[in-house]
């Protein structure tokens, strides 16, 4: 069974499912009046057409209105195919901004809040009978001026401007339908541990069975099995450890171990049985590989990598939060890949899962972070914590992801340095995240003012080489930056915050930007004039971070223009503003904290470490 590279979930597949994204009916509700006067049965509201999953904010919609509208709905019919009416019809929203109800033939079938998070509803009961049409009506609520609603870059204001853009209202990734049988799985969790040779896995059922049932799982690595193990269910999950041993093939290779230079994947192919009676087949995949930070470096498989991220916004001119296609996210991972980068930091963003595919697929590290509220407040607090929940469950098994930041810049705390509750919120939020997740490093707030975090993440927009070295050049010079200096004009650590080690990495640095043209919307941290400026700018920045040996990675501030922030690599339609191949020699000189005559090998190592197995 090969992946299917287009599903919108693509590490948990089913053979069958039908694609609704195109075009649907539409209709705004200023005034607030589509729920008293029952909208979702009345079809002659809908006054427009939208194309899904494309916000109304933008060009690929077809509709391009970027004034507020804080309530949109969604109308669209399709037909069940006659094999599908013997078995349950699961309804799939990939994300939908920020408050959604769901309608089936006037059936209220799902509601949520979370604008960056999945969820999904049987409709079974709600279908009508025969061959009918089904009717479709969402509703969602996005409120533009909200500031407790965890909204990233989306600004508040009529325009955006500096660093915030468009807003994203309502669906803005894919829709699909899926049958399933009265049984099935809703999740499955991968946890890989490197040391011992096993991989963790967790099934998740939609029930408790009334029945004892039993699951295969077949892994497979380039077409060599590496366990074939068949498990007892009776609760609605089931948990266990599988001894990966491929038969005829070294363990030593580097064709089992996942990384940026060999991205192996396990295929697994999980089936529910009832005796002998299939009920479900997912199809899903799991990387083998360990990430975290000891010494003061960062450790892929158990050996020192350098992070070469580029922050990614993952805004696109014509569609805005939503990706214009599959195929421009996997490009998009190429074109990151080609510039030199081995891994991103999607910034205040809960990226699209095919992005997180491609990234797996190709060989992306991937910071993942949280769209921030911008107010706080227990509603603020709330609203953050649980979605950040759903982030962390949903993203868990990706191993690409390497790093989890909830909180950026102190958005959200703007009193950080002062009021203990927004103090005690980020602790809460770092060590909620640990305990999600105890496997991957957690930046509990990233820039400035830290509190608890795995690694110090500075924001740094020097742009001359030598403030760079003044200031992270020595270990002296590194605490005298960290204790005195406010390199972005807010304190690094807070005052009564431990030290225990914790790396240094500049985790925003560059945005450099063309100079504008007169009367031009724009933002950026330091201008050039043409392309040879531009890149010897490039090079005296990236030259000085890779000189410093108390720096373990960096985060170049980005990878494309969005909007009216022009500080990309690349313009906004992802053409590069630069030679690609100078860009990327830059990006990979050796670096000072990992000295350049042992730095070929310790990286081979690093993405080749020997694999023992168990028992061995």
């Amino acid at each position: 069974m090969e992946r299917d590279e287009n599903h919108p979930r693509p590490q948990l597949t089913r053979e069958r499912w039908t694609d609704l994204c195109g075009t649907w009916q539409f209709c705004y509700d200023d005034a607030n009046a589509g729920l008293s006067q029952h909208w979702y049965h009345k079809p002659e509201v809908f006054d427009r057409s939208i194309t899904v999953p494309f916000p109304p904010e933008s060009q690929s919609s077809g509709i391009h209105d970027t004034s507020m509208h804080p309530i949109v709905w969604y109308r669209r019919s399709f037909q069940v195919a006659p094999e599908d009416r013997s078995q349950r019809l699961l309804l799939h929203f990939g994300a939908v901004d920020y408050r959604a109800q769901v309608w089936l033939n006037g059936q209220l079938v799902a509601h949520h809040e979370g604008g960056n998070t999945p969820f999904s509803a049987d409709i079974t009961d709600a279908l009508a009978a025969g061959d009918a049409e089904q009717i479709i009506v969402v509703r969602a609520e996005d409120q533009p001026q909200d500031l407790t609603q965890p909204r990233g870059k989306q600004y508040w204001e009529a325009e955006p401007r500096r660093i915030w853009y468009h807003r994203t209202t309502g669906i803005w990734q894919p829709v699909w339908l899926e049958p399933v049988g009265t049984t099935y799985i809703t999740d499955i969790r991968w946890t890989p541990d490197l040391l011992r040779g096993l991989l963790g896995i967790q099934i998740i059922l939609n029930s408790q069975p009334d029945r004892q049932l039993k699951v295969d799982v077949e892994l497979s690595i380039n077409g060599t099995t590496l366990a074939n193990d068949t498990y007892t269910v009776e609760r609605s999950e089931v948990g266990r450890e599988i001894a990966l041993e491929p038969s005829g093939m070294t363990m030593s290779r580097e064709g089992i171990l996942w990384s940026p230079r060999y991205p192996n994947l396990i295929d697994a192919v999980v089936t529910l049985r009832d005796g002998d009676q299939v009920i479900d087949v997912v199809q899903s995949y799991a990387g083998l590989r360990s990430v975290g930070f000891a010494n003061g470096r960062f450790l892929l498989n158990g050996r020192p990598y350098y992070l070469r991220l580029v922050l990614e916004q993952g805004y696109w001119p014509d569609s805005l939060l939503a990706a214009p296609s599959n195929e421009a996210l996997r490009h998009e991972v190429e074109m990151t890949k080609a510039l030199g980068f081995n891994g991103v930091r999607i910034h205040q963003k809960v990226e699209d899962p095919r992005f997180l595919y491609w990234c797996d697929k190709l060989g992306l590290l991937v910071w993942g972070e949280m769209a921030n509220a911008y107010v706080f407040s227990s509603t603020a607090v709330e609203r953050l914590a649980r979605e950040w929940i759903d982030v962390v469950r949903r993203d868990y098994s990706h191993p690409c992801i390497v790093t989890w930041v909830p909180l950026n810049e102190s958005w959200g705390v703007p009193s950080l340095d002062q009021d203990r509750a927004q103090q005690d919120y980020v602790r809460m939020v770092y060590h909620l995240t640990k305990t999600l997740d105890p496997t991957r490093p957690v930046i509990g707030n990233d820039g400035w003012e830290h509190l608890a975090s795995d690694v110090l993440g500075i924001h740094d927009y020097a742009l001359d080489g030598a403030t760079i070295r003044q200031r992270y050049s020595s270990t002296e010079a590194l605490e005298h930056t960290l204790r005195e200096v406010q390199p972005h004009y807010h304190t690094i650590i807070l005052p009564d915050t431990v030290r225990h080690g914790e790396p240094i990495m500049l985790t925003e640095c560059g945005g450099i930007s063309y100079a504008p043209d007169p009367g031009q919307p724009w933002f950026g941290y330091g201008t050039v004039h043409n392309q040879e400026e531009f890149l010897a700018k490039y090079e005296d920045i990236m030259g000085a971070i890779l000189d410093c040996p108390t720096i373990v990675g960096f985060c170049y501030t980005q990878l494309t223009d969005t909007e009216q922030e022009t500080n990309g690599l690349l313009h906004a339609d992802r053409t590069p503003k630069l030679d690609v191949a100078a860009i990327s020699a830059i990006t990979k000189r050796a670096s000072q904290s990992m000295p350049g005559e042992v730095l070929a090998s310790i990286q081979a190592t690093a993405e080749v470490t020997s694999f023992q197995g168990p028992g061995r």
